[in-house]
């Protein structure tokens, strides 16, 4: 049986993983620095894009998504694992993504997993890490 504990941070730990699409899919970039560890270490190379610290995907997150209509994370079935007071977890996620191209919209349908990690921290838990795991690309204009 999970301990009450556990049961919280199982929850306080969801509710990173959605508060993050929320944020991405709202371009409320800020919000990214309650969800984060301020060194944490970011991997979105799978599905083309950077590898870096939190300021400079805030930075990267405003030039490229600012290039779709619209996006949305759809995030589910996550599994996390404890070990004290650091967790880890792998999040499917599904996003699409509406392009505009030209005039002709289009999606653009990724498909992948997050692989995080969890650290407990004087103000609840944050992701310290997170590396994306490509599982399909569908959709992408041919030029």
């Amino acid at each position: 049986m999970k301990s009450l504990q556990e049961i919280s941070d199982r929850i306080e730990i969801q509710d990173l993983i959605t508060d993050y699409s929320y944020a991405v899919d709202t371009h409320r970039w800020d919000d990214l620095d309650a969800i984060f560890t301020p060194d944490a270490a970011l991997d979105f190379t799978a599905t083309g894009g950077i590898a870096g610290r939190l300021p400079e995907i805030k930075v990267w997150f405003e030039q490229v998504l600012n290039l779709f209509s619209s996006h949305q994370h759809l995030v589910a079935t996550s599994k996390i694992a404890f070990d004290g007071d650091t967790a880890t977890a792998r999040t499917i996620c599904h996003n699409p993504m509406t392009l505009d191209d030209h005039g002709t919209e289009s999606v653009v349908f990724v498909g992948l997993w997050y692989d995080d990690t969890f650290v407990r921290t004087p103000d609840g838990w944050r992701i310290s890490a997170r590396k994306q795991r490509k599982s399909y690309l569908h959709g992408l204009p041919h030029r």
